[in-house]
């Protein structure tokens, strides 16, 4: 028989928890590749793994965070530990491919349209990897249409993020950008779930052996809680990630003291007999160094 499907279970409390996170993220990995462009000295690599993470985590969170909304009337749903982990490191190795492919290379049309199809595709992995993770009572079956339109809709999400993260420079820009972030995933996450159907077995149990929604989810999301929380406290403690560049360039001058005014050339000194303050000279004659005439002594 068909189940009764319900995605907000808790009413409006996860998918507003569900969106701040995402949002979280996709601020914290703006502003750490933004880092990475603004001074070439620093450690790149760094910075753009710092990042990749930050996205990850925030989308990975944000699904988790929805998904304990999600319920089954007719049978209870649990979730395999593994698969669950395994999900969580697909989000950020792909969103690192397409964060290190726009970091390097820049953001060119093609590098745009490849890192944005690789990392779109990526987390529409992610999310559907989390979804094969649930263990229940019955067979989920997928339309087909609202699959493609969700896997779309992540592959814009993940180009229109790219672009942003190396266009936009200034700290409030990048806070709309992260807003705007939040927004295409947890659009994307609830169009894939409206392609959601479950036909349960029955209502006499059977093998779907796993952990609870609030024994696995919860616990497994303080750990990319409290990554994202580090994360803001390395952009909170860095200055030119909160003022930008131009900011940073003028609160840099301000602090600059002003250059010392230019000294004057000292006075000629004369190293010899035979230097006037004029210069070089002629060799200053005897006073008795006088012509003589042919003649005189």
């Amino acid at each position: 028989m068909e189940g009764t499907v319900d995605g907000f279970r808790y009413g409006a409390v996860t998918p507003v928890a569900a969106y701040v996170m995402a949002c979280l993220g996709g601020a914290l990995g703006l502003r750490c590749i933004v880092r990475s462009l603004l001074n070439t000295d620093s450690w790149k690599p760094g910075w753009l793994a710092l990042g990749a993470a930050s996205i990850g985590c925030g989308i990975w969170t944000m699904h988790f965070i929805a998904m304990i909304g999600f319920q089954v009337e007719e049978t209870r749903i649990r979730y395999d530990t593994g698969l669950t982990l395994l999900s969580l490191a697909v989000a950020i190795v792909v969103v690192g491919v397409g964060v290190f492919i726009v970091g390097y290379r820049g953001a060119g049309t093609a590098n745009l349209a490849f890192a944005g199809i690789v990392t779109g595709l990526g987390v529409a992995a992610m999310h559907y990897l989390g979804m094969y993770a649930m263990r229940l009572n019955g067979a989920i079956n997928y339309a087909a249409f609202t699959v493609a339109l969700s896997i779309l809709i992540a592959i814009v999400a993940a180009t229109a993020a790219l672009w942003a993260a190396v266009t936009i420079r200034g700290f409030l820009t990048s806070l709309g950008a992260s807003l705007v972030m939040g927004v295409a995933v947890s659009g994307m996450h609830y169009t894939a779930m409206a392609a959601v159907s479950v036909h349960v077995h029955g209502t006499t149990g059977g093998s779907w052996a796993g952990a609870s929604a609030s024994s696995l989810l919860l616990p497994m999301l303080v750990g990319p809680v409290i990554f994202l929380v580090l994360a803001g406290v390395v952009v909170m403690f860095d200055p030119l990630l909160v003022l930008g560049d131009g900011d940073w360039n003028r609160a840099t001058a301000r602090r600059e003291p002003a250059a010392p005014p230019a000294e004057e050339a000292p006075a000629p000194t004369h190293s010899s007999l035979f230097e006037t303050p004029a210069g070089p000279s002629r060799a200053r004659q005897h006073p008795y160094d006088t012509p003589q005439r042919a003649g005189e002594w």
